[in-house]
């Protein structure tokens, strides 16, 4: 069974190969990836696929630490609504209780768990990543690992105690280059099965995290509900999928959706009443989740945020934005920006 995760975790890939002198693209196609991928987040990716893509740049551009390099251009960012929820959790333990309940919204098949520390050092608990195994793949496990790294970096505010960085396999470049990049000691062939850990002091999980607004997490948290909802409303999950393709191209309308199902409007809206919602309920609902990322994480103008939600006026999102949240566009982003200063904030 193929396994895939979104290509947003593909971000920094184009400009490293130029900076190596390489196409990405010709990369992408040669492991039987749509280059257009590498320039969207949420296109379904094979793993092994990108992970071919990936080994293809080190054995022909000579870039053995690319998993690294492609992690240092990344930012918590990629994980879309998850990374909302978890810039403001009150804990860096309660975050690692979102990732644990929502990490399958960015990937379908890797684990990210806190466990005992397999050296047992009193006061020193690990979090292993898996799948890592030791013939690999190096390079997707070390994106992966960058990434975690950087993240817990980023929410920590800083040096966040790392002991050791453990990898399953081979070192793929110098061992300098991966210490400088963790800011610890990086063991390679370690003795843990099928895992990549992060030796961590145990109050870490106890750490508070500096900013957090309670009301955003909730938020995040609501709109990770809904879009990973199992449910069998087969019809709602789909009006949603493509209105979330369609927002800010002007053709939101109940006609132009029936057409993408080819069906009568008038079906649509039947078989949606039949499941307790109405096209404008949804519509409603992705303009509300959209912009809620537009807004807390991006500084993009209102004026085009209001566009891309498919308003015709800011006036318009701007009153949806008191009705959604309380606060005006303006207010909301102040609150995140506030938050986060206060994380970065030396």
């Amino acid at each position: 069974m193929s396994m895939y995760f979104r290509s947003a975790s593909l971000r920094g890939f184009r400009s490293v190969v130029a900076e190596l002198g390489g196409q990405a693209d010709t990369f992408a196609e040669r492991a039987g990836l749509d280059p257009r991928a590498l320039d969207q987040d949420d296109v379904l990716v094979e793993a092994h696929r990108s992970a071919a893509m990936l080994e293809l740049v080190v054995e022909e551009l000579g870039c053995h630490n690319l998993g690294l390099q492609m992690a240092d251009r990344q930012s918590i960012t990629v994980l879309g609504a998850l990374a909302i929820a978890l810039m403001n959790c009150p804990t860096l333990g309660s975050a690692l209780d979102v990732v644990n309940t929502y990490l399958f919204v960015h990937s379908q098949f890797v684990s990210f768990e806190l466990r005992d520390d397999p050296r047992e050092e009193p006061g020193v608990s690990a979090l292993y990543y898996r799948p890592a195994r030791p013939r690999g793949p190096a390079q997707a496990v070390d994106l992966a690992m960058g990434f975690i790294h950087r993240g817990i970096t980023h929410l920590s505010d800083g040096d966040y105690g790392l002991r050791e960085v453990m990898l399953p396999y081979e070192c793929p470049a110098r061992t300098d280059i991966y210490e400088e990049f963790f800011g610890a000691k990086v063991t390679f062939r370690a003795p843990v099965e099928d895992a990549a850990v992060l030796r961590i002091p145990s109050s870490l999980p106890s750490r508070s995290l500096a900013g957090g607004d309670e009301a955003l997490k909730h938020l995040a948290v609501a709109f990770l509900d809904r879009t990973t909802s199992r449910s069998d409303d087969d019809v709602v999950e789909r009006t949603r999928g493509a209105l979330r393709h369609l927002l800010g191209t002007g053709f939101v309308d109940q006609a132009a959706v029936a057409k993408v199902f080819s069906i009568h409007p008038r079906t649509l809206h039947r078989r949606l009443a039949a499941h307790g919602t109405t096209y404008q309920t949804l519509v409603d609902e992705a303009r509300r989740d959209q912009a809620l990322l537009l807004v807390t994480t991006t500084d993009l103008p209102f004026a085009q945020i209001t566009h891309m939600c498919g308003f015709r006026e800011q006036a318009s999102f701007t009153r949806a934005a008191r009705r959604w949240w309380g606060a005006s566009p303006g207010q909301l982003r102040s609150r995140q920006r506030a938050g986060a200063g206060a994380r970065y904030r030396s």
